[in-house]
């Protein structure tokens, strides 16, 4: 029997409670899942209240996501959750022992709060051009580097129950610009990208979720970001081997031309199975839900399998591993 097809989104709300409105637009609109952002966090009380409310509102147990990296693009913040440095100074101190450990705090924190999926690890390699935007985000300046601090990010993830998102397929390193603004061009040559930035991907390419880069490589499509070129995402499935569910980065984004309804309709057409949209405009949110439509079968069925990863965790001592991750990165990260 297939899995059940939901809508092939996922969606932000407006703040730290649902409106009526919102779960009827909810209710209505199906999204496979949902993300939160600052916006949306006050308490640890709160959140498991809001992350209720929105499953209760597509009656089942949808995935809620959210950007826990540490440094600045942490969205749970303190007083009421430990605060991080940088991930690129974090695996400088600790290495991926640290990294591990930090993410499987992180993914008790984020569980207790009602968040079980997590848009880490970031496996873009830092360099000299790197847009500031990203560069501390990364996890170092070589692919081993990169690989081996991806690796334990998932799996600390995995082992607290939270599911990983790999980030920006096929690879962000070498864009000079923040996609938040503008669409950068990589001009690399496809064997020098094949050899580095996308064998970044490749090493983790049996993580079950992935999130695309709004960027133009030109070797492979000088036509279109890699979120909505056909050629890009066949890369992605059939050089590096992702056979996980892959949705875009943020289609709000000022990389992106054209309507929010066009930036879906592209996506969807070009081979990501899920549009994401982040800030809860429900004026854009609509024709986001129309254009993307339903998962198809398989992206269906990539979806089931990834929801099959996210398990309750063993119990944990939080305090005995605070003390080991803080032994190896030398205090790090603080409650």
């Amino acid at each position: 029997m297939s899995p059940p097809a939901t809508g092939a989104t996922i969606l932000g709300c407006l703040g730290p409670a649902l409106s009526r409105d919102e779960a009827a637009f909810f209710r209505a609109a199906d999204p496979w899942g949902f993300i939160l952002f600052a916006r949306n966090v006050e308490s640890p009380a709160q959140v498991r209240r809001l992350t209720a409310d929105l499953r209760e509102a597509v009656g089942r147990d949808a995935p809620v996501f959210v950007d826990q990296e540490g440094g600045r693009v942490q969205r749970l913040r303190a007083p009421h959750w430990a605060e991080w440095v940088p991930p690129l100074d974090e695996m400088a101190r600790g290495g991926p022992a640290a990294m591990r450990l930090r993410f499987r705090l992180i993914a008790a924190e984020l569980r207790a709060a009602g968040i079980d999926g997590n848009c880490a690890p970031t496996l873009d390699i830092a360099r000299a051009e790197t847009h500031p935007f990203l560069k501390n985000r990364c996890y170092g300046t070589t692919l081993p580097a990169v690989v081996a601090g991806g690796r334990a990010v998932a799996d600390g993830l995995l082992a607290g129950g939270v599911l990983p998102v790999m980030k920006h397929m096929p690879g962000h390193g070498r864009a000079a610009a923040d996609t938040h603004l503008d669409l950068p061009t990589v001009t690399t040559d496809l064997a020098t990208l094949e050899a580095s930035d996308f064998a970044a991907f490749r090493a983790l390419a049996d993580l079950p979720l992935a999130m695309t880069a709004h960027i133009v490589f030109s070797a492979i499509d000088p036509d279109a970001p890699a979120t909505q070129s056909v050629a890009v995402i066949d890369l992605i499935r059939r050089r590096i081997g992702f056979g996980g569910l892959l949705m875009t980065d943020d289609l709000s984004m000022q990389a992106l031309s054209g309507s929010l309804g066009e930036r879906a309709a592209r996506s969807v057409a070009a081979g990501c199975d899920v549009a994401l949209h982040c800030n809860g405009k429900p004026e854009e949110m609509a024709p986001v839900v129309e254009a993307a439509g339903r998962l198809t079968p398989a992206g269906a069925a990539r979806a089931a399998a990834a929801l099959a990863l996210r398990r309750v965790p063993d119990p944990v001592d939080t305090d005995a591993l605070r003390a080991e991750f803080e032994a190896l990165s030398g205090g790090t990260g603080h409650g």
